[in-house]
């Protein structure tokens, strides 16, 4: 059984017809890579995986439950965390205070602590700045703690969405070394990101998406290769 499966999903924003029947599945364990150019609905299709946007019809079944009706905080505490694009941080509050926020649907303080010495050590630079207020941190660190308070619900599946936008080469690096640390530490990743090349890099599969609808799917390895899908999204 897939860990996520999306069956003929539509959903709609007013009158415009944003995911026009999509479906796709999540094995567990698996980096899976959603590519497509800007408006082709990936952000909307995370977005209705954790609750954040209603399904006007289809379904979203995770580890066997139908979560398609579920509100997001309660998605949250079944095992799916959502780093969401631009970061959305609080920037009033302390690096270690978005932290705590992050483990909300957790009651058990010695396992909370546990996640927090965890998240310290995948990314150090978070345990430097702790103290200080988010809206201080460069880009790249902002999204290390938007990765970090995600992997303090102590997900199953971390949804994240375009993890790369606005950020240096260098750290643009350091932000895929780190998704593939949390893969191979069982997390299971879904991944939406602008940077094809990076995505289909790390990714076991990918589902290539135009205007709300799945065009393509195979091994990111094949993809990666694939005449149309360089000419198209990776500037070959």
């Amino acid at each position: 059984m897939a860990m996520l499966e999306v069956n003929d999903l539509h959903v709609y924003y007013g009158v415009i017809h944003a995911l026009r029947g999509i479906s796709f599945k999540v094995d567990r364990g698996e980096v899976i890579a959603l590519i497509g150019a800007n408006g082709a609905g990936k952000t909307t299709t995370l977005q209705t995986i954790t609750g954040l946007l209603p399904a006007k019809q289809g379904s979203v079944i995770f580890e066997g439950k139908d979560i398609t009706k579920i509100p997001a905080h309660k998605i949250v505490k079944m095992g799916i965390a959502h780093v969401p694009e631009g970061r959305r941080v609080f920037s009033q509050l302390s690096v270690y205070d978005n932290l705590k926020l992050g483990a909300f649907t957790r009651n058990d303080k010695t396992e909370i602590e546990e996640s927090l010495n965890m998240v310290y050590q995948r990314f150090p630079r978070l345990m430097e700045r702790k103290d200080q207020r988010a809206g201080t941190l460069s880009g790249g660190e902002q999204q290390m703690l938007a990765m970090g308070r995600a992997l303090m619900s102590k997900p199953r599946l971390i949804v994240m969405d375009e993890p790369s936008m606005g950020l240096s080469p260098i750290f643009v690096n350091e932000i895929f070394d780190i998704i593939k640390v949390v893969s191979e530490s069982g997390t299971t990743v879904l991944l939406v990101e602008q940077n094809a090349n990076k995505a289909l890099s790390i990714a076991d599969r990918a589902y290539v998406m135009e205007t709300g609808e799945i065009t393509m799917e195979g091994a990111a390895e094949d993809l990666l290769h694939d005449e149309a899908v360089q000419k198209a999204y990776l500037g070959e």
